[in-house]
């Protein structure tokens, strides 16, 4: 059904190391105004980190109807920048993965353009002070699953009925009024309900990290760029 690939890279299976599934709420005016993150050890859920975050910005009416945040409820928080130790620390110990990852990784890097050489991961022994490479929820099910007729996460959670247990997760981890979609840490959860599914996926059993790190790319060309980097 899919071509899994034979190099070296699929001894690297994608659960060999913790991925650090994250969701951040916000735009490019407010900056981050709430941050969700949990992470997968050895493909079962961990630890999950959650807050809402002082604006560096204005929080736009359209913002504010959907995550549901306003300046009053975020002003007294300390502001993402405060999270540095966090955020590099779990760079450090893992591969971050999220639905859309672009916009993700742009709410760091528009905070802190590197994080501390961490681990490259997709090859042992070599360091990178990138934020990436990523793992994408989106473009995965994109490629694995090309005929689908929406690639929200929302969608995604519905179709392959996940909703149940993201509830049942989001009832002991997330705040009451923080449980639905457009909320980080229940977003984050979602994602990381459908990379575990597709970890447990029978046809995929012995696809490499490097395989699913191929079929994270946003584009086409980006997709070809990393199928080179595999041959070299």
């Amino acid at each position: 059904m899919f071509d899994l690939g034979t190099s070296f890279t699929k001894l690297i299976v994608m659960f060999e190391f913790p991925i650090h599934v994250v969701d951040f709420e916000g735009s490019r005016d407010s900056g981050v105004v709430e941050y969700g993150c949990v992470t997968l050890e050895q493909g079962e859920l961990g630890k999950s980190f959650t807050r809402i975050c002082a604006p560096v910005g204005k929080i736009s009416n359209l913002d504010r109807v959907k995550h549901g945040i306003t300046e009053s409820d975020a002003e007294q928080e300390a502001p993402f920048n405060a999270e540095w130790s966090l955020f590099a620390g779990l760079r450090e110990t893992g591969l971050f993965c999220a639905h859309n990852s672009t916009v993700e990784e742009g709410f760091l890097r528009a905070v802190w353009p590197f994080p501390r050489n961490s681990p490259y991961f997709l090859e042992s022994g070599l360091l990178t002070a990138t934020w990436g490479p990523w793992l994408d929820t989106l473009h995965l099910y994109r490629r694995i699953y090309p005929h689908l007729g929406s690639y929200k996460l929302e969608d995604l959670v519905q179709l392959f009925d996940l909703q149940t247990l993201l509830n049942n997760h989001a009832a002991s981890l997330c705040s009451r009024d923080r449980s639905n979609y457009h909320c980080a840490l229940y977003d984050a959860l979602g994602s990381a309900l459908l990379l575990q599914r597709l970890g447990e996926e029978p046809s995929l059993q012995s696809a490499s990290l490097h395989w699913f790190f191929m079929q994270s790319a946003a584009s086409d060309d980006i997709y070809k760029a990393r199928g080179q980097q595999e041959l070299l």
